[in-house]
């Protein structure tokens, strides 16, 4: 299970970034690709009882 907890905080911490440089550029599209991927993520994460430290 610490390889998946690691894997999926990597990932969401790299969609998050994604996700900056999406808004800080404009591309609103973009932005709401990697909002429903973190939200995806999220959801994974809860599901098999990772703490990603978000609500």
């Amino acid at each position: 299970m610490g390889e998946f907890r690691a894997e999926i905080k990597g990932r969401i911490k790299e969609i998050r970034q994604s996700l900056q440089a999406a808004q800080a550029a404009g591309d609103e599209d973009l932005a709401d690709v990697h909002m429903s991927e973190l939200e995806d993520l999220h959801r994974i994460a809860a599901r098999n009882g990772v703490d990603t430290g978000c609500g």
